[in-house]
């Protein structure tokens, strides 16, 4: 799927996208960190873009095939990287907390993940992620100090 080079970046960087994820992406430069990485798969999942996954998944936990195809697609609304420890040229492995936000079927739906990355031969890869849901009424993980329902949760 080709964008115009003045689009932003679907990550949230505020970055022209050929000059922020397009660099891993489209040109195949390696992710410089773990961010990056995470930041750049949010990016092929909003593009649809399952080689890119599958190539930046490590070979350890990676799925044989990867089909997003499901319909109707998800409608990427934004992402929000929230902590991240480690994963950068000092680091072999590094944690990446992010909560991306989506619409399916006219339900606003939240991905709130803390994803594990591993840095081989130069080349940080994916290797898994543990899933939460924060509560309405708890503060939103994201930092803002507000509720979560008020936040990243609408």
């Amino acid at each position: 799927m080709k964008k115009s080079p003045t689009e932003r970046c679907p990550c949230g960087s505020n970055a022209h996208y050929p000059n922020c994820c397009g660099q891993q992406i489209d040109k195949e430069i390696p992710a410089p960190t773990a961010e990056q990485l995470m930041r750049s798969r949010y990016s092929a999942y909003t593009r649809n873009n399952s080689d890119y996954l599958l190539k930046t998944w490590h070979e350890s936990t990676r799925p044989a095939s990867l089909d997003l195809t499901q319909q109707p697609q998800p409608e990427w609304l934004g992402l929000k990287v929230c902590r991240t420890e480690g994963g950068d040229k000092n680091h072999t492995t590094g944690e990446v907390e992010f909560i991306a936000r989506y619409k399916a079927e006219e339900i606003t739906q939240v991905i709130f993940e803390v994803s594990r990355f591993i840095k081989e031969e130069g080349r940080w890869y994916y290797v898994d992620g543990t899933l939460s849901q924060p509560s309405q009424n708890t503060l939103c993980p994201c930092g803002s100090g507000k509720k979560f329902k008020r936040c990243c949760g609408k």
